[in-house]
């Protein structure tokens, strides 16, 4: 009997034994105020999918990094320079005749002389021709693209005052009462090129230089792609 009984003590405390570790070491694991952690921790949120990046379409101006006269010089094609060409034409002096597909400018001296500027024209689908009179003339003019631009092109800005950074450049000249312009450019590299939406632009230099010969009643004369300025009277130079 007393072994029995020594037997049964040593299971009670055998038992308590094991009931305090189990205890303790719940508490250790899961403390009573601690969040219930999660049965598959190693499930991860999906990665935030970011909106695919849109291409838009070159914009009709590129606004230059750096101002015009801050820029290293851009050397010319000798062609593209101004200069007095040899150009008989029945047309009166003063007269503008623009050689769209050659992009040249001339203004006429008579005598059979012309000054010939280089230029830039319209895009393939912006081209146009006839004749038009100037009616306005800016300096450094503020730019407000027309509606049919906006359209186009929803990105412009709204308008953008006269400066080194606007696209018109130094000078403007209005022809009627169309959108179209004699204007400069804060990028002179596209000179030569058909790159406007109908424009004609020339560098500051030069448009400056046509804008102290030109009066506002100017007659203008713009040649089709498909018909060259000898055509019109002229020969090139």
């Amino acid at each position: 009997m007393f072994r029995l009984a020594r037997l049964e003590m040593n299971v009670r405390r055998l038992a308590l034994a094991i009931g305090a570790l189990s205890t303790a070491a719940l508490g250790a694991l899961a403390p009573a105020h601690a969040a219930p952690l999660p049965l598959f921790p190693f499930f991860m949120s999906p990665p935030v999918q970011l909106p695919p990046t849109q291409t838009e379409p070159a914009p009709y101006y590129q606004a230059p990094q750096q101002r015009e006269d801050e820029r290293p010089a851009i050397e010319q094609p000798a062609r593209f320079k101004r200069q007095i060409v040899t150009y008989p034409t029945r047309e009166a002096a003063g007269t503008i005749i623009i050689d769209t597909p050659n992009t040249y400018l001339y203004y006429v001296l008579g005598g059979g002389q012309a000054i010939r500027y280089g230029i830039g024209v319209g895009r393939d689908g912006f081209t146009w021709s006839g004749v038009q009179t100037v009616t306005r003339k800016a300096e450094w003019p503020d730019w407000t693209p027309p509606a049919e631009m906006i359209a186009r092109q929803p990105y412009l800005p709204r308008q953008m005052a006269g400066g080194p950074g606007n696209p018109l450049g130094a000078r403007a000249m209005y022809l009627g009462n169309t959108i179209y312009r004699i204007h400069g450019t804060n990028m002179p590299e596209t000179i030569g090129t058909q790159v406007s939406s109908g424009c004609i632009r020339l560098t500051n230099a030069d448009v400056s230089d046509l804008y102290a010969r030109v009066n506002v009643g100017t007659r203008v004369i713009v040649l089709p792609m498909d018909r060259r300025a000898d055509s019109a009277g002229g020969r090139r130079g």
